[in-house]
Formats: structure tokens, C-alpha cells, sequence
């Protein structure tokens, strides 16, 4: 009988012992796993793990609509390149409650492309990023555009998402159906709880960067040659977006409408929905690339309209759009005289109409310190600061009146005083790339 207790008692032992070794410590997520796919390097369907996608050398495949599902995480290694199916129409779509980890280093970027072959690539070869969250959104149910299925938004403000650093999404963007597209990076209901940081989209076939409602901030982002627009605000999105540098093709412009640096809308009907569109914007760098002829389809640097209630602070912008600088639309010219839209520390250059729309006097207040005007030089941009296919010229040259002009931020941001996204560093050093049609992937 002793005998028996003896070894009951160590199978007890060791049985507690191995509980205890594969239990969760601490409440912490299991060891996130390879997948079988992953294994071949392919990424598709519906992930249901924890998951890593290892840097293994070789370039993944991703198929069809993928899915992130609630309550797992995508971990993405850095220097990872994942290649969008044309064929599949390939996107990835991490929903609300699921998060992605796509961390990658100044030196190893994670990198979203096409699978076509170098010098063939184009704006829509494959979908784009979809990252959703839980927080508020003007709109019931919100639904994503495009992939017309999934809902996302809800009432947790500080939902986290996830991580995307050191990011590049190259030709995404496609067109499912007239005005229901695929961004390059899409973002629906993302809350204040995510980190976007050093992010570029590149020849995007829609928007490079839209966000339907949610809270979410960011900071680093380039806007590369973009098909439609660059920033892209809806539905109640309310967070603050720090240092953007968006830089267009003249020749390239969305056909099915117009192309625009900022587009802003509260919704799409104009109306009174809350959570208003409200973000603020500081330090963004708007330029058309150089070129003697541009698409008759450009309109506007910044077009805001339908209520949106967005804010712009030390912020440049030059190009020949067709219609002008500054559009305020709708009821957003008497939201800008209520002080619902603050406008400020803007240098719009445009060569014959720097404002459009709204109130001139206003824009004038001398304490915004705005500077509009129909020529660029007194600016002291540097040389090749709109030059496209290699690494543009950032850095303003000294004297320039961009490094000392701008006002004081709201609270949320970055304090410094000057105008555009750079001063006397270049934050896009190493991890973006200005040419990634004739990269090797």
C-alpha cells in the first residue's frame, strides 16, 4: 500500500509540474507558432494562432483575403518582405480584437510589395493593409470598404491593435468597386492603444492612408506617389498624426474622381454624426514632383468638406493642382470661422490660387503665422526636394523661413517651432525607399 501512495504521489508531482510548465505565466500569451503555410512561405486564409513570420531569407507569398482573427496575434520579424497576389487580390485584414506585430528596424524594414517582377509593378497589383479595432466611429454598422464584410468600431477609445514600425506597403490599392476601394493601408476604428510609426506607402491605387473614425496616433508617415489621395480622414477619426511627407506624380491621378493631398469628410452625407471627424495634423510636407504637365484630374492640396472639424498645424505645401492650395467646402468655411477647424503655421504655395475657399481674413490672423503665396523660392526648399524615382532633397536650407516659422502645438504633440515635417534631420534615412519599382526583392 505505501508503495502505491509513494508512486501516486510522484505521478501527482510530475504531472503538476508539467501543468505548470505549459500554462500561461502571468496571464501572457502562449509563444506565438508557424503555421504550416508559413512553413512554405505562404500566408493565407484564416489565422487562428498566434503566429510568427520568421525572416528566413525568402520572400512570402500572401493569397486572397487573409484574416487575423479576434483574440490572436501576427508577429511579422523585421526585414521580412511579404509579396501581394495579383491573381487573389491578396490582402491582409487584422480584425478587431486580433492584433499584428510588424516591428521592424531602421536597417530591416518590413516590406509589403507586389509579386509582379521588377519594372513591371503598378499601383492595385494586390489589396493592402486592413487594420481594425474597437474604438468610435460615426457610422453603424461600419463595414470595410472593399472587402464589403467585416465590422469594426465600438466604444473602447484606447483599443490596441498592434504595432506597424518601419513599414513600407508598395502598389496596393485596389478598386473592388466604383468608390469602395482598398488602401494602401486602410484603418477602421483603431484605437489610441496601437503604435504606427515610420510607415510609407508607395504607388498606392487608391488612398495611401485612410482612416474611418477611431482614435489612433501616428508619427513618420510618406505618402509616395499615390494614385487618389494621400490622407485620407472619415467617420469620426479624431487621433493626432505628426511628421508626413507626402509627394506626388504629376501624371498620376485617380480617374474615377479627382486626387487631393488632404481629403476630409465627417461622413459621407455631410451631416452632424459624432464622434466628429477631428484630427489634428502637425508638421506634414505636401509637394507635386517635378514635371512641366500634370493629370487634369488633380484638385486640391488640402480639401476639406462635410462637416469634417479636422485641424492642420506647421504644415507646407506647393504644387500646381488644379483647383488651388486650400479648399474649405460646405459647412466647413463657418467651422473654421466658429474656430472648430484650426488652421496654422501653414505655408501654402500655389501659382494662382493659394486659398480657394474660406476666410481670407481669417486665414490672415497674424498670431497663425500662415504664409500663402504664388512662388516657392522664397521658401528655400532644398534642390531636389520634389524630385521623383530616388531619394528626394529633405532638409530646408539654412535661412530657410521653414525652420523657425511655425506656432505653438496643441498638447499631444511633439513640441518644435517649424513648418513641414523636417528640420535638420531626415527621419527617412535607411528604411524608406523612393524607387521600389527596380528593387530586387
Amino acid at each position: 500500500m505505501k508503495k502505491i501512495q509513494i508512486l501516486l504521489l510522484a505521478l501527482t508531482v510530475g504531472f503538476s509540474a508539467t501543468f505548470m510548465s505549459c500554462s500561461d505565466e502571468g496571464g501572457k500569451e502562449p509563444e506565438p507558432e508557424v503555421p504550416a503555410d508559413f512553413a512554405n512561405n505562404v500566408i493565407e486564409g484564416n489565422i487562428t494562432k498566434n503566429s510568427v513570420v520568421k525572416n528566413n531569407g525568402k520572400a512570402y507569398l500572401l493569397k486572397g483575403f487573409t484574416y487575423v482573427k479576434p483574440g490572436f496575434t501576427l508577429t511579422i520579424e523585421p526585414g521580412v518582405v511579404i509579396k501581394g497576389d495579383l491573381a487573389t487580390k491578396a490582402s491582409l485584414i487584422i480584425e478587431p480584437g486580433a492584433k499584428i506585430i510588424a516591428e521592424g528596424t531602421v536597417d530591416k524594414p518590413i516590406v509589403f510589395t507586389s509579386n509582379q517582377a521588377k519594372g513591371s509593378r503598378k499601383p492595385g497589383d494586390w489589396g493592402g493593409v486592413i487594420l481594425l479595432g474597437k474604438a468610435p466611429v460615426n457610422k453603424t454598422p461600419a463595414i470595410v470598404e472593399g472587402e464589403n464584410t467585416t465590422q469594426f468600431g465600438g466604444t473602447d477609445a484606447a483599443d490596441n491593435s498592434g504595432i506597424l514600425k518601419y513599414v513600407r506597403i508598395e502598389f496596393a490599392g485596389i478598386a473592388f468597386e466604383t468608390d469602395k476601394e482598398i488602401n494602401g493601408l486602410t484603418f477602421g476604428g483603431v484605437g489610441s492603444g496601437t503604435t504606427i510609426d515610420y510607415v510609407q506607402v508607395s504607388n498606392s491605387g487608391d488612398d495611401a492612408f485612410e482612416w474611418f473614425g477611431g482614435t489612433v496616433n501616428a508619427k513618420h508617415l510618406i505618402a509616395y506617389r499615390t494614385l487618389d489621395d494621400d490622407f485620407d480622414t472619415d467617420n469620426g477619426f479624431s487621433g493626432n498624426i505628426q511628421y508626413g511627407l507626402i509627394l506626388r506624380d504629376p501624371l498620376i491621378a485617380d480617374q474615377a474622381g479627382d486626387s487631393n493631398g488632404f481629403e476630409s469628410d465627417n461622413d459621407a452625407a455631410g451631416t452632424e454624426a459624432t464622434p466628429k471627424t477631428s484630427a489634428k495634423f502637425a508638421n506634414v510636407s505636401v509637394f507635386m514632383g517635378d514635371g512641366a504637365t500634370i493629370d487634369a484630374k488633380y484638385r486640391s492640396h488640402f480639401r476639406i468638406r462635410r462637416s469634417s472639424e479636422i485641424s492642420i498645424y506647421n504644415t507646407v505645401s506647393s504644387g500646381k493642382w488644379n483647383t488651388g492650395g486650400i479648399e474649405l467646402q460646405d459647412k466647413v468655411a463657418d467651422n473654421f470661422l466658429a474656430d472648430k477647424n484650426k488652421f496654422q503655421g501653414l505655408a501654402v504655395v500655389h501659382p494662382t490660387k493659394p486659398i480657394v475657399s474660406g476666410s481670407t481674413d481669417k486665414f490672415n490672423t497674424a498670431a497663425y503665422k500662415n504664409k500663402f503665396m504664388t512662388d516657392v523660392t522664397t521658401l528655400l526648399l532644398a534642390d531636389a526636394y520634389n524630385k521623383l524615382g530616388s531619394k528626394p532633397g529633405l532638409l530646408p536650407k539654412t535661412g530657410s523661413p521653414l525652420l523657425t516659422g511655425g506656432v505653438t502645438l496643441p498638447s499631444g504633440f511633439e513640441q518644435n517651432s517649424y513648418i513641414g515635417a523636417f528640420n535638420t534631420t531626415d527621419w527617412t534615412d535607411k528604411w524608406a525607399n523612393f524607387d521600389p519599382q527596380n528593387t530586387d526583392y
